[in-house]
Parts: C-alpha cells; structure tokens; sequence
C-alpha cells in the first residue's frame, strides 16, 4: 500500500506554503516549550518541532528548485505558440526525464501516451490541449480507455481553458488527475532544466 499524505493536513499544508512559515512556527513552539515546561521538560518539548523543522526544510528544496514566475509565465505564452507535434515532444521528454517509460498512441483515440514507472500504469489525454472549453465526454473517454488497458490512473493536460466543474468532479472520482497552469509549465520547465 502507498502511502498518501491528506492534502488537507498540517504538514501537507505547511508544504504548500512558504518555506519560513515551518521555521517560525519551530520557533514559536520552541520558546513555548521553554517558557511553559519545567526546565527538565523543556528540551523534549523544544525537540517536538523537529518534524516541523523537516517539513520547513523539504518546503525550502522544492521552493529553490522551483522556476521563477517569470519562467513559468513565460513558459505560458510558448505554449500558446506550439503546434501539437513541438507539445507531444516536449510532453514525451519531461516524462522521460522524470523516469516515465512512454508510448505514444495513434492519433484519434481517447489516450495520446501510456506511461509506466514502477509497475503502475498511466494513460494520458493531452491532444485537446488548447481547447477552450473542457466537459465530461473527453474524461469519460479517458476514463474508459483506462478501463479497457488496466491503467491505474489518468492525466488529463490542458493549457488554456477550465473545466466545467462536472468534468472536475468526474476527474476525482475517476482518479484522473488535470494537469493545467503552473503544474503544466513546471513539469515542462524541468524537462528543460535537465537537458
């Protein structure tokens, strides 16, 4: 079994924010400590921020390997240039690069990729990419297509547009995650990066 941290958690939260955050509130609970425990006890208490002072340093390292907004935005504005060949490209590598093994598929079906990395399998819907609006039927598909190939889960990219809120909703319970905006630039930008 896999172990999934609640995204809605202190630490997944903590993770999220700003690195410095973690750092005060090790702090605060540290003087806390010190200020509310008998002197024997202090240090043990002081010692419980510990997995505070972790979370701060994991949120630090991803923080400073982040790209830059400025990147990012600028990823944005390319993507709105490339052609579907120059995306499906740039999609291939940066799943390589994060140790993806990668098929691609013929053109027309619900799925473009199928991606494997440690015996699970994932199939990946990026061809309505530029499209403006985003319902249910192109997640259906999706979601059938993982049926029939035994996929463990599905990626739906788009980088204009929304999706209507059904289609967000049937994408959670079908365990088909949306890859759009800043998630969108970013796993593109580390393909870059690693090159």
């Amino acid at each position: 079994m896999k172990f999934k941290m609640s995204p809605n958690s202190l630490f997944a939260v903590l993770l999220r924010s700003p690195w410095w955050i973690s750092f005060a509130l090790v702090g605060v609970l540290s003087l806390a400590a010190v200020a509310l425990l008998p002197r024997d006890y202090a240090w043990a208490g002081a010692l419980g921020t510990f997995p505070f002072f972790v979370v701060g340093c994991m949120a630090a390292w991803r923080q400073w390997r982040a790209p830059s907004a400025a990147r990012v935005a600028d990823m944005h504005a390319q993507l709105q240039t490339w052609p579907w060949r120059a995306f499906a490209d740039a999609l291939e590598a940066a799943w390589r690069a994060d140790g993806h093994g990668v098929e691609r598929l013929a053109a027309g079906g619900a799925a473009d990729f199928v991606l494997t990395k440690g015996g699970q399998t994932l199939l990946a819907s990026a061809r309505r990419w530029k499209a403006a609006n985003h319902g249910v039927e192109p997640l259906r598909e999706l979601h059938a297509a993982m049926q029939v190939r035994g996929a463990q889960g599905g990626l739906y990219l788009l980088a204009q547009g929304s999706l209507s809120d059904n289609a967000r909703l049937f994408a959670r319970d079908r365990g088909i995650t949306v890859v759009q905006g800043d998630a969108l630039a970013g796993l593109l930008l580390a393909a870059l990066d690693q090159t």
